[in-house]
């Protein structure tokens, strides 16, 4: 049965695409999860995996078309099949005639035994269903969370209509079905966390047989622990004699799709030992997925040494805790495994011994509790700032005194502005006065942005976002209230979108609310420079009065603190940012 290609949604505010390179042409094999075609958002540049397998039956939109998302690009199916409905305007993706159905079904029994007999490669998915992954939603995106399926088993899915909810470390997102047909199989449930590109579930023609898939593991993974028991008998004569030879000679080049090198690499697969189904000993994300879903498990030590020895622990019975394999069952450690009973019973008094000396804990003792996407997010970004920027920083204290007669004046006019409204204000102008600061780093180029995007980062549960207020150099002061306002009400809410995260230029951090004199904070990439904002605290200062006498006076003073790029900026260019800061501050008129 041929499927359509739709152009996809990679973000919410995406409304088209632009095609600009078919990486296969009409006629040739297509094959799951391996690249397919580069599309350019508004954003950036894509390169998509095709989700079905068949022949590349019709390209409907050539390279460089500008294409609306959901519409068909492209058709896949078997050579020689009739495409016309799909081409004439039929429904992505639609059900083929009702006596089809039951000979596909019938077919399947037929097919089993064979499967279970001998499967000498995973099976595809039919040709008349198709996985739905969970999409990446952002550069940075590794992982999403399930919040809800907005249809059940059983219903039917139409493309481009909402299919589920789910939840990336900055925002919860309705995702859109791209194929049309029935829900056959919810494989994650609500709630699940899914690494991207893994499947969640299973959409085709009502009645497809996708029982084998029912975890989204390939046939011959699933079929594997049916054979287990048979096999067991033999455990034993396993143990002794287990494949010691990896799948691919030492140093012979390794093909496979960027997915399924994503995908191995988050999962701590070597790629030298999973078989490949992809044309020309290609693998695909697909053969990663099985191989991980038959990998068994193994102790630290186990596993360096397997790796050490080139030993593939795939045919190998464990007789450590739980089945795990230890260094006792690898090739060769027989003998040390035949002696460990014999020492046995001299070990067993001692450790009686030390297990009686051992205190007890008394109930206490330590917790794990799994990062959350959002935290997982700010350590990686964190430590890719700190790894890839010189950073260093500079410190000015400012007086505040007329920034808050200012703020008092918008009150009594019923206008809401906030210090830190005053302060982003403040550092938008300076922003225009310093390009360079404005600027980032790309390799060995700077990027100068004729836009003034300002960061603000707020606190939420869990963790820290940082929205970003666009055009702060030219909507004013009264409209960076407005805007911070509405952005942390969104962000406290969870109703952030993607594009109120991109596209920031600089960052105003402010803790002077939970009493903090002052801080460093760390630069967030790909900007070159954030502002630490201390709290606004009456303070004894020297001035020099009218007669040129020194005298000692209060003040409202707030400690400010520049963390900024030294690639590309000096410590003298940052200082003079400082200072205009603090000029703007100290003459709020400016601001307006």
């Amino acid at each position: 049965m041929a499927s359509v290609v739709i152009m996809p949604k990679q973000g919410l505010m995406m409304t088209e695409g632009t095609i600009t390179s078919w990486l296969k042409k009409e006629g040739e094999e297509v094959v799951a999860g391996t690249p397919l075609f580069e599309m350019e958002t508004d954003k950036l540049t894509i390169t998509m995996d095709a989700e079905v397998s068949g022949t590349l039956l019709k390209i409907v939109q050539p390279e460089g078309s500008v294409v609306p998302i959901t519409e068909t690009i492209a058709v896949i199916g078997a050579p020689g099949e009739d495409i016309s409905a799909l081409l004439g305007g039929a429904a992505p993706a639609a059900a083929p005639a009702a006596a089809e159905a039951p000979a596909a079904v019938a077919a399947t029994p037929a097919a089993a035994p064979a499967v279970e007999a001998a499967p000498a490669a995973p099976a595809a998915l039919p040709a008349s269903a198709s996985f739905v992954i969970m999409p990446k939603q952002g550069l940075m995106m590794t992982e999403g969370t399930i919040t809800s399926w907005l249809v059940k088993e059983g219903e039917t899915v139409t493309a481009g209509k909402p299919l589920f909810e789910m939840e990336t470390d900055k925002l919860t997102i309705t995702m859109d079905a791209e194929v049309s047909g029935t829900m056959l199989k919810i494989i994650k449930p609500e709630g699940s966390v899914v690494p991207i590109t893994e499947p969640i579930a299973i959409v085709g023609e009502a009645g497809t047989d996708v029982s084998a898939f029912a975890n989204g593991v390939p046939a011959a993974a699933a079929a594997a622990p049916a054979a287990a028991p048979a096999a067991a008998p033999a455990a034993a004569a396993v143990v002794e004699a287990p494949a010691a030879a990896p799948v691919r000679n030492p140093g012979e080049r390794i093909f496979a799709s960027p997915r399924a090198r994503l995908h191995a690499e988050e999962n701590g697969v070597d790629l030298a030992y999973v078989p490949a189904s992809g044309p020309e000993d290609l693998i695909i994300d697909r053969d990663v997925m099985g191989y991980i879903a038959n990998k068994p498990a193994v102790t630290p030590l186990a596993a360096n040494v397997a790796k050490a020895q080139g030993i593939d622990l795939a045919g190998i019975a464990g007789t450590g805790t739980n089945g795990k394999i230890t260094t006792a069952d690898l090739p060769g450690a027989a003998p040390a495994a035949a002696a460990a009973p014999a020492a046995a019973p001299a070990a067993a008094p001692a450790a009686a011994v030390a297990a009686a000396e051992a205190p007890a804990q008394a109930g206490r003792g330590t917790r794990t509790e799994k990062m959350s996407g959002m935290r997982k997010a700010i350590s990686k970004n964190m430590l890719a700032s700190k790894s890839t920027n010189a950073q260093t920083n500079h410190r000015m204290v400012v007086d505040m005194t007329a920034a808050i007669a200012l703020r008092n004046q918008y009150k009594a006019l019923g206008i809401k502005v906030s210090y830190n409204d005053i302060i982003v204000r403040a550092c938008a102008k300076a922003l225009q006065d310093m390009p360079i600061v404005n600027a980032s780093v790309d390799g060995n180029n700077i990027v100068y942005h004729d836009y003034v995007n300002v960061g603000t980062a707020v606190s939420v549960p869990g963790g820290l976002i940082v929205p970003v207020i666009k055009d702060a150099d030219i909507i004013g002061l009264s409209g960076i209230a407005a805007k911070s306002v509405e952005l942390i009400e969104k962000a406290r809410d969870g109703k952030l979108t993607d594009a109120d995260y991109h596209g920031g230029t600089f960052t105003v951090s402010s803790l002077g609310m939970f009493d903090l004199d002052d801080f460093v904070a760390i630069i967030n990439p790909p900007e070159s420079g954030i502002l630490a904002v201390g709290k606004i605290a009456k303070q004894p200062v020297v001035v020099t009065n009218a007669e040129g006498e020194d005298e000692i006076v209060i003040k409202s003073m707030c400690a400010l603190c520049l963390s900024y790029d030294h690639r590309i900026i000096d410590g003298a260019e940052a200082a003079k940012f400082l200072q205009k800061v603090k000029n703007y501050l100290q003459n709020p008129v400016l601001l307006i």
